[in-house]
């Protein structure tokens, strides 16, 4: 009877929190709010930078390449929104766009905007446009909140007891559950099935942005096809990455190419 009675109180705090995500139309558990994410992620990126060597934007060309990319972005998504009705969405996103010097093919958005891309990924996004893709991509897991969704599932898988100050009030636990799920020290995550849609939201979405943005959604193609190319090398079974195969990514993005490209307004990029 006590264990009916616990599964009857997790599945009613499950359907409690579930929100409907404003753009996808996805449910989504959401046991913290979106404000405390945002300020734990001021914390964290603050100690990030502070820990690893910024490329300064007013003299490198590639970190400026980076912040201009961004802020097209940025701004693409605050009007998608805005035309939406939508903006609410985006309180309290203070957009920061830094390069780091990393040799990792990587890049990652916290919440509240708070984006990095690493050296590393350079060489093989090539152009703005297949840079464009990517920081759309990475951008869109913030703003669907993607990481608040993941991290509200790892609160449940692990038990922990929510309070109103989560991170400051010393609870180890959830800054170890925040850690595990928001770069730069993301691993494999919880619930991956779940985690393999919010990827291809993030493709479907990021698309979209990026053509706003003025990029050609078009250079998602050979871009994830250089990355294909990347890690063929990998022997890592889809089942346990939280990130779809790259074929089957391909043939996701060239369905959502359409749509995309009724956004598209091009601009001088390289």
């Amino acid at each position: 009877m006590k264990k009916v009675l616990l599964l009857f109180v997790a599945a009613s705090l499950f359907i409690i929190a579930c929100t409907t995500n404003a753009i996808t139309g996805r449910k989504q558990l959401s046991l913290i709010s979106e404000s405390t994410l945002q300020a734990e992620a001021v914390t964290q990126y603050k100690s990030f930078l502070s820990e690893n060597k910024v490329v300064n934007s007013t003299n490198n060309k590639d970190a400026e390449m980076v912040t201009r990319v961004g802020r097209r972005i940025a701004d693409a998504i605050t009007k998608y929104y805005s035309e939406k009705g939508l903006s609410s969405q985006l309180a309290g996103y203070k957009w920061e766009f830094n390069l780091v010097d990393n040799k990792e093919v990587n890049a990652w958005c916290m919440p509240g905007g708070k984006v990095v891309v690493y050296t590393g990924l350079l060489p093989v996004t090539q152009n703005e446009a297949a840079l464009a893709i990517v920081l759309g991509h990475e951008i869109t897991h913030a703003v669907a909140h993607h990481g608040q969704e993941r991290m509200s599932q790892a609160m449940v898988a692990q038990g922990l007891q929510l309070t109103g100050d989560i991170f400051t009030s010393g609870n180890a636990q959830a800054n170890n559950i925040f850690k595990s799920i928001y770069a730069p020290t993301a691993q494999v995550g919880v619930l991956l099935p779940n985690s393999r849609n919010q990827e291809y939201e993030a493709d479907h979405y990021g698309l979209i942005f990026a053509a706003m943005a003025g990029y050609n959604p078009r250079e998602a193609i050979p871009f994830w096809t250089r990355m294909a190319n990347l890690n063929k090398s990998s022997s890592t079974p889809e089942i346990l990455s939280d990130h779809p195969l790259d074929s089957k990514r391909i043939a996701k993005l060239k369905t959502y190419m359409d749509e995309a490209l009724k956004y598209y307004q091009p601009v001088n990029s390289k």
